[in-house]
């Protein structure tokens, strides 16, 4: 990779997953983390690599167009992790999630434009697409969006910008949709992290309804070889689906972590579910495939990892159990 490489919410779990992924497998390559740190954003999720002389980091809120237009200039490279994630917390609030995940995309578009940035990579997910019944085929990049909360829909809508922009000024994007993350450093509002840390404390973990619910999960380290190989084989204009291939109903889900930590069912204490709760997501990844990625972790294998690494790290994570968000 050549010439600097822009990461927004960098502080974030993928975020700072991708940036560590990035400077350990290009060690010469000058990297920008802008990150306002919200509260799920923490910056001891860099430490390893604070004072390294290719890292930067700029606190700086992607809706400010001032601080932003000086960071950037031609032929950067910009990966957009910057969001507000957690779907709950859109239900009970959706206007920040308009603010950072629609108005903010479109002031770093604008930004990318105006300063000819090389290429432009909005993150995006698997949720824009809606839910899927149990027989549906899998999602494909040509599928209608059908988002069914506001956090999917302000993606959706982001989304939106980008094709725009990509059809009316031929600006250089590429947008990525990929399925659950989990692995090291997610913050443990996430159901993961929730389920290994509650049970860690001795807590039961809230499992909406009966669990039928289906996911498709990749591991985060996955997820970033992936975003890096867009940038390097992937087309301008385009959209890759990016899934692990890991389809599991959340209850059997909850039984493995259970099965791990050596806990039975009864730790399960079953709430009641979230409004409009998709049931099913699921990706077609032929066309990254196509290109000549693939996953390389083991569902089960990456799950005994991360349990491993939040029973070793709870003191990343305890401080975080009781920040809210804001």
């Amino acid at each position: 990779m050549e010439n600097k490489l822009i990461v927004t919410g960098g502080y974030g779990f993928i975020g700072s997953n991708f940036i560590k992924y990035i400077m350990e497998k290009y060690p010469f390559q000058k990297v920008v983390n802008i990150d306002k740190v919200t509260y799920s954003g923490n910056p001891k999720n860099l430490n390893s690599i604070e004072n390294n002389e290719n890292y930067e980091f700029i606190k700086a809120d992607i809706i400010d167009d001032e601080q932003i237009e000086d960071l950037i200039n031609e032929s950067d490279t910009i990966v957009n992790f910057a969001a507000e994630s957690h779907v709950d917390n859109s239900i009970k609030n959706p206007k920040e999630f308009i603010r950072t995940n629609i108005l903010g995309v479109h002031n770093l578009l604008e930004i990318a434009r105006k300063k000819k940035a090389r290429l432009f990579v909005q993150i995006s997910t698997d949720e824009v697409y809606g839910s899927l019944k149990i027989d549906d085929k899998s999602s494909k990049e040509g599928d209608i969006l059908e988002p069914s909360s506001p956090y999917s829909a302000s993606k959706a809508a982001a989304e939106m910008l980008c094709r725009a922009n990509i059809r009316t000024f031929n600006q250089p994007i590429i947008i990525t949709r990929s399925s659950n993350n989990f692995g090291p450093y997610q913050f443990p509002e996430k159901v993961i992290p929730l389920f290994i840390t509650n049970l860690i404390e001795g807590g039961k973990i809230p499992l909406y309804g009966k669990g039928q619910n289906i996911r498709d999960w990749i591991y985060v380290l996955d997820h970033c070889e992936a975003i890096d190989f867009i940038i390097k084989n992937g087309s301008f204009g385009e959209i890759y689906n990016i899934g692990g291939g890991n389809e599991i109903k959340n209850i059997d889900l909850t039984r493995k972590i259970l099965k791990n930590l050596k806990k039975d069912n009864s730790w399960i204490e079953e709430v009641a579910d979230r409004l409009g709760h998709d049931l099913r997501y699921s990706l077609d990844c032929n066309k990254i495939r196509n290109l000549g990625w693939k996953p390389k972790f083991n569902f089960d294998d990456a799950l005994k990892k991360t349990i491993k690494w939040y029973n070793g790290n709870s003191d990343w994570w305890k401080p975080l159990k009781g920040r809210k968000s804001v």
